[in-house]
């Protein structure tokens, strides 16, 4: 067998290969690392809205103890990118669903941000 023929058999990844797949995967985990908390904080205002939902239509609370209910959860859970004041209250036969829609914008690198709208309701 010749030298030739060895290196043909020869596969695998080159240095310059490996360095170019290594900042692709740095990049999507930086991006994921600022990305997630947002949608954390999505399923926590979304749990909370079910949990005030399932209270008030319980007890025939009025508005105030509603937007009351969530501050203090909101407090609680570290939620900042809503306040009370954001929620929407509506009565759909027996049961009250709240909803809020808001944007969070997430700075990526220099002048590059990702804007994300959410839009958590009740169940």
């Amino acid at each position: 067998m010749t030298v030739y023929a060895l290196l043909k058999k020869q596969q695998g990844l080159s240095l310059s290969g490996l360095l170019l797949w290594s900042a692709v995967l740095v990049l999507v985990a930086i991006s994921g690392l600022r990305i997630v908390p947002a949608y954390v904080e999505y399923s926590t205002i979304k749990k909370n809205l079910t949990a005030i939902a399932r209270e008030v239509s319980a007890q025939n609370a009025d508005l105030n103890q509603v937007r009351s209910s969530f501050s203090k959860r909101a407090q609680v859970d570290n939620i900042t990118v809503i306040g009370a004041k954001d929620i929407k209250i509506q009565k759909e036969g027996n049961a009250v669903v709240l909803r809020t829609d808001y944007t969070v914008k997430i700075p990526l690198a220099a002048n590059l941000s990702l804007t994300i709208d959410f839009k958590a309701q009740s169940e």
